[in-house]
Protein backbone atom coordinates (compact mmCIF):
# COMPACT_ATOMS: atom_id res chain seq x y z
CA UNK A 1 0.00 0.00 0.00
CA UNK A 2 0.89 3.70 -0.74
CA UNK A 3 2.54 6.02 2.40
CA UNK A 4 -0.58 7.88 4.33
CA UNK A 5 -0.82 11.35 3.52
CA UNK A 6 -2.19 13.14 6.66
CA UNK A 7 -4.18 16.15 6.56
CA UNK A 8 -4.18 18.72 9.28
CA UNK A 9 -7.18 21.02 9.32
CA UNK A 10 -6.44 23.55 11.32
CA UNK A 11 -9.29 25.72 12.06
CA UNK A 12 -11.85 25.66 9.93
CA UNK A 13 -14.75 28.51 9.66
CA UNK A 14 -17.00 27.29 12.31
CA UNK A 15 -15.58 26.06 15.10
CA UNK A 16 -14.19 28.77 17.56
CA UNK A 17 -12.05 29.33 20.76
CA UNK A 18 -15.38 28.71 22.55
CA UNK A 19 -15.33 24.93 22.17
CA UNK A 20 -11.38 25.30 22.40
CA UNK A 21 -9.17 27.74 23.33
CA UNK A 22 -6.31 26.86 21.43
CA UNK A 23 -8.33 27.01 17.79
CA UNK A 24 -5.86 29.51 15.52
CA UNK A 25 -7.48 32.94 14.80
CA UNK A 26 -4.59 35.19 14.43
CA UNK A 27 -1.49 34.69 11.56
CA UNK A 28 0.72 33.49 14.45
CA UNK A 29 -1.42 31.46 15.89
CA UNK A 30 -2.15 29.61 12.59
CA UNK A 31 1.55 29.38 12.30
CA UNK A 32 1.62 27.69 15.35
CA UNK A 33 -0.98 25.53 14.56
CA UNK A 34 0.03 24.78 10.93
CA UNK A 35 3.75 23.73 12.68
CA UNK A 36 2.46 21.95 15.34
CA UNK A 37 0.72 19.84 12.88
CA UNK A 38 3.76 19.35 10.26
CA UNK A 39 6.31 18.33 13.33
CA UNK A 40 4.00 15.62 13.97
CA UNK A 41 3.65 14.01 10.52
CA UNK A 42 0.73 16.35 8.23
CA UNK A 43 2.23 16.85 4.74
CA UNK A 44 -1.10 18.83 3.97
CA UNK A 45 -2.41 22.05 5.68
CA UNK A 46 -6.18 22.06 5.02
CA UNK A 47 -6.50 26.17 5.15
CA UNK A 48 -8.93 28.57 6.22
CA UNK A 49 -7.92 32.10 7.49
CA UNK A 50 -9.29 34.53 10.48
CA UNK A 51 -9.77 38.32 11.23
CA UNK A 52 -7.86 38.36 14.30
CA UNK A 53 -11.28 38.06 16.71
CA UNK A 54 -12.33 35.06 14.51
CA UNK A 55 -14.38 36.17 12.07
CA UNK A 56 -14.03 33.60 8.88
CA UNK A 57 -13.02 35.41 5.47
CA UNK A 58 -11.51 34.73 2.13
CA UNK A 59 -9.62 37.69 1.67
CA UNK A 60 -6.61 36.93 -0.72
CA UNK A 61 -4.52 38.87 1.28
CA UNK A 62 -4.71 36.77 4.49
CA UNK A 63 -4.37 33.71 2.55
CA UNK A 64 -1.33 35.15 1.61
CA UNK A 65 -0.14 36.69 4.84
CA UNK A 66 -0.58 33.16 6.37
CA UNK A 67 0.84 31.23 3.68
CA UNK A 68 4.03 32.90 3.14
CA UNK A 69 4.29 32.67 7.19
CA UNK A 70 3.70 28.65 7.27
CA UNK A 71 5.95 28.21 4.82
CA UNK A 72 8.77 29.79 6.48
CA UNK A 73 8.13 27.60 9.50
CA UNK A 74 7.30 24.63 7.25
CA UNK A 75 9.08 25.05 4.24
CA UNK A 76 7.85 21.83 2.53
CA UNK A 77 4.09 21.58 3.67
CA UNK A 78 1.76 21.47 1.12
CA UNK A 79 -0.55 24.37 1.55
CA UNK A 80 -3.99 23.60 0.52
CA UNK A 81 -6.26 26.71 0.81
CA UNK A 82 -10.61 26.51 0.95
CA UNK A 83 -12.79 27.63 -1.31
CA UNK A 84 -15.39 26.73 1.10
CA UNK A 85 -15.16 29.50 3.01
CA UNK A 86 -17.87 29.77 5.20
CA UNK A 87 -21.73 29.54 4.62
CA UNK A 88 -23.48 33.01 3.19
CA UNK A 89 -20.48 33.73 1.05
CA UNK A 90 -20.46 34.42 -2.37
CA UNK A 91 -18.30 32.69 -5.23
CA UNK A 92 -15.99 35.76 -5.66
CA UNK A 93 -15.30 35.66 -2.26
CA UNK A 94 -14.35 32.26 -2.24
CA UNK A 95 -12.58 32.00 -5.04
CA UNK A 96 -10.17 34.11 -3.99
CA UNK A 97 -7.12 31.92 -2.58
CA UNK A 98 -6.91 30.01 -5.90
CA UNK A 99 -5.92 32.97 -7.23
CA UNK A 100 -2.30 33.01 -5.10
CA UNK A 101 -1.62 29.13 -7.71
CA UNK A 102 -1.37 27.41 -4.91
CA UNK A 103 -0.43 23.64 -5.01
CA UNK A 104 -4.13 22.67 -4.23
CA UNK A 105 -7.23 23.74 -3.09
CA UNK A 106 -10.46 22.31 -1.98
CA UNK A 107 -13.33 21.79 -4.53
CA UNK A 108 -17.06 21.26 -3.01
CA UNK A 109 -19.09 19.26 -5.24
CA UNK A 110 -22.05 19.22 -4.21
CA UNK A 111 -24.82 21.30 -1.71
CA UNK A 112 -25.14 20.32 2.07
CA UNK A 113 -27.51 20.88 5.12
CA UNK A 114 -25.01 22.26 7.82
CA UNK A 115 -27.69 22.07 10.71
CA UNK A 116 -30.61 24.19 11.84
CA UNK A 117 -30.65 27.20 8.65
CA UNK A 118 -27.92 27.04 7.24
CA UNK A 119 -26.98 25.64 3.79
CA UNK A 120 -23.33 25.24 1.80
CA UNK A 121 -24.59 25.74 -1.33
CA UNK A 122 -22.85 24.74 -4.63
CA UNK A 123 -24.55 24.99 -7.90
CA UNK A 124 -23.72 23.07 -10.19
CA UNK A 125 -22.92 26.03 -12.05
CA UNK A 126 -20.61 27.30 -9.25
CA UNK A 127 -18.53 23.75 -9.65
CA UNK A 128 -17.81 24.29 -13.54
CA UNK A 129 -16.65 27.54 -12.34
CA UNK A 130 -14.40 27.26 -9.45
CA UNK A 131 -12.94 23.58 -11.23
CA UNK A 132 -12.24 26.00 -14.68
CA UNK A 133 -10.18 28.45 -12.38
CA UNK A 134 -8.13 25.68 -11.27
CA UNK A 135 -7.56 23.92 -14.58
CA UNK A 136 -6.34 27.25 -16.07
CA UNK A 137 -3.80 27.46 -12.79
CA UNK A 138 -2.36 24.27 -13.05
CA UNK A 139 -4.22 23.94 -9.03
CA UNK A 140 -4.93 20.08 -8.25
CA UNK A 141 -8.87 20.16 -6.87
CA UNK A 142 -9.34 18.25 -3.69
CA UNK A 143 -12.95 16.96 -4.33
CA UNK A 144 -14.87 17.42 -1.12
CA UNK A 145 -17.78 15.28 -0.93
CA UNK A 146 -20.34 14.69 1.70
CA UNK A 147 -22.55 12.26 -0.10
CA UNK A 148 -22.48 9.79 -2.75
CA UNK A 149 -24.26 12.20 -5.20
CA UNK A 150 -21.54 14.67 -5.15
CA UNK A 151 -19.16 11.85 -6.11
CA UNK A 152 -21.61 11.49 -9.23
CA UNK A 153 -21.44 15.07 -9.74
CA UNK A 154 -17.39 15.00 -9.45
CA UNK A 155 -17.70 11.95 -12.49
CA UNK A 156 -19.78 13.89 -14.28
CA UNK A 157 -17.56 17.06 -14.60
CA UNK A 158 -14.56 14.97 -15.17
CA UNK A 159 -15.92 14.07 -18.47
CA UNK A 160 -17.24 17.38 -19.63
CA UNK A 161 -13.65 18.69 -18.64
CA UNK A 162 -14.25 20.33 -16.02
CA UNK A 163 -11.83 18.63 -13.31
CA UNK A 164 -8.72 16.73 -14.37
CA UNK A 165 -8.20 13.29 -14.63
CA UNK A 166 -6.05 11.28 -11.41
CA UNK A 167 -9.08 12.59 -8.91
CA UNK A 168 -8.27 13.02 -5.16
CA UNK A 169 -11.72 12.81 -3.01
CA UNK A 170 -12.58 13.71 0.45
CA UNK A 171 -14.89 11.95 1.82
CA UNK A 172 -16.02 14.01 5.09
CA UNK A 173 -18.28 11.86 6.73
CA UNK A 174 -20.77 12.72 10.03
CA UNK A 175 -21.28 16.00 9.00
CA UNK A 176 -25.45 16.26 9.98
CA UNK A 177 -27.39 16.55 6.73
CA UNK A 178 -24.12 14.78 5.33
CA UNK A 179 -23.76 10.91 4.72
CA UNK A 180 -22.77 9.08 8.10
CA UNK A 181 -19.49 8.11 9.08
CA UNK A 182 -19.76 4.41 9.11
CA UNK A 183 -17.57 1.29 7.80
CA UNK A 184 -20.74 0.45 5.17
CA UNK A 185 -20.90 3.95 3.96
CA UNK A 186 -17.00 4.22 4.03
CA UNK A 187 -17.31 1.15 1.97
CA UNK A 188 -20.14 2.86 -0.48
CA UNK A 189 -17.74 5.91 -0.96
CA UNK A 190 -14.71 3.99 -1.69
CA UNK A 191 -16.20 1.81 -4.11
CA UNK A 192 -17.88 4.96 -6.33
CA UNK A 193 -14.62 6.31 -7.25
CA UNK A 194 -12.50 5.46 -9.91
CA UNK A 195 -9.81 2.69 -9.38
CA UNK A 196 -7.22 5.41 -10.46
CA UNK A 197 -7.96 8.11 -7.91
CA UNK A 198 -6.79 8.54 -4.27
CA UNK A 199 -9.12 9.70 -1.37
CA UNK A 200 -8.89 11.17 2.03
CA UNK A 201 -11.23 10.52 4.85
CA UNK A 202 -12.51 13.42 7.60
CA UNK A 203 -14.40 12.01 10.18
CA UNK A 204 -16.26 14.70 12.11
CA UNK A 205 -16.63 14.97 15.92
CA UNK A 206 -16.23 11.40 17.69
CA UNK A 207 -15.67 9.48 14.43
CA UNK A 208 -13.09 11.17 13.62
CA UNK A 209 -10.37 8.63 14.89
CA UNK A 210 -12.72 5.72 13.75
CA UNK A 211 -12.86 6.86 10.19
CA UNK A 212 -8.71 7.50 10.42
CA UNK A 213 -8.20 3.44 11.41
CA UNK A 214 -10.59 2.38 8.92
CA UNK A 215 -9.06 4.73 5.73
CA UNK A 216 -5.95 3.60 6.91
CA UNK A 217 -6.88 -0.58 6.78
CA UNK A 218 -8.95 0.88 3.22
CA UNK A 219 -5.35 1.77 1.84
CA UNK A 220 -6.67 5.79 2.07
CA UNK A 221 -4.98 8.97 3.53
CA UNK A 222 -6.48 10.70 6.68
CA UNK A 223 -7.59 14.11 7.72
CA UNK A 224 -7.70 15.43 11.83
CA UNK A 225 -7.84 18.98 12.98
CA UNK A 226 -9.53 21.32 15.18
CA UNK A 227 -11.57 22.14 12.09
CA UNK A 228 -13.36 18.38 12.49
CA UNK A 229 -12.69 17.53 15.92
CA UNK A 230 -11.63 19.46 18.90
CA UNK A 231 -11.24 16.82 21.53
CA UNK A 232 -8.37 13.92 21.65
CA UNK A 233 -10.97 11.56 23.65
CA UNK A 234 -14.60 12.07 25.13
CA UNK A 235 -14.07 14.84 27.35
CA UNK A 236 -10.25 16.00 26.88
CA UNK A 237 -9.50 18.70 24.61
CA UNK A 238 -6.45 18.74 22.09
CA UNK A 239 -3.74 21.10 23.51
CA UNK A 240 -3.04 21.67 19.53
CA UNK A 241 -3.41 20.12 16.08
CA UNK A 242 -0.10 18.10 16.78
CA UNK A 243 -1.43 16.77 19.17
CA UNK A 244 -4.46 15.13 16.68
CA UNK A 245 -1.72 14.83 14.06
CA UNK A 246 0.14 12.49 16.12
CA UNK A 247 -2.25 10.50 17.43
CA UNK A 248 -3.33 9.62 13.74
CA UNK A 249 -0.04 8.77 12.68
CA UNK A 250 0.75 6.04 15.67
CA UNK A 251 -2.43 4.90 14.93
CA UNK A 252 -0.86 4.58 10.71
CA UNK A 253 2.21 2.36 12.43
CA UNK A 254 0.42 0.29 14.41
CA UNK A 255 -1.89 -0.78 11.78
CA UNK A 256 1.38 -1.61 9.73
CA UNK A 257 1.63 1.38 7.20
CA UNK A 258 3.79 4.31 7.17
CA UNK A 259 3.34 7.94 7.38
CA UNK A 260 4.18 10.24 3.77
CA UNK A 261 6.94 12.93 3.42
CA UNK A 262 5.46 16.32 1.88
CA UNK A 263 8.01 14.69 -0.53
CA UNK A 264 6.32 11.41 -1.21
CA UNK A 265 2.61 13.20 -0.55
CA UNK A 266 3.40 15.37 -3.62
CA UNK A 267 4.49 12.04 -5.87
CA UNK A 268 0.85 9.99 -4.72
CA UNK A 269 -1.29 13.11 -5.87
CA UNK A 270 0.90 13.98 -9.05
CA UNK A 271 1.96 17.29 -7.85
CA UNK A 272 5.68 16.80 -8.62
CA UNK A 273 5.28 18.50 -12.14
CA UNK A 274 3.28 21.56 -10.29
CA UNK A 275 6.14 22.25 -7.99
CA UNK A 276 8.75 21.82 -11.10
CA UNK A 277 7.20 24.53 -12.96
CA UNK A 278 7.11 26.84 -9.74
CA UNK A 279 10.76 26.55 -9.05
CA UNK A 280 11.17 27.56 -12.54
CA UNK A 281 9.35 30.67 -12.57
Amino acid sequence: MQKVIITAAICGAEVTKEHNPNVPYTVEEIVREAKSAYDAGASIIHLHVRKDDGTPTQDINRFKECIDAIKVACPDAIVQPSTGGAVGMSNEERIQPVNLSPEMATLDCGTCNFGGDEIFVNTENTIKEFGKKMIELNVKPEIEVFDKGMIDMALRLNKKGFINDNMHFNFVMGVNGGISATYRDLMFMRESIPENATFTVSGIGRSQFDMVALSILLGGHIRVGFEDNVYMKKGVLASSNGELVKKAANIVKELGREVATPKEAREILGLKANILSTQEA
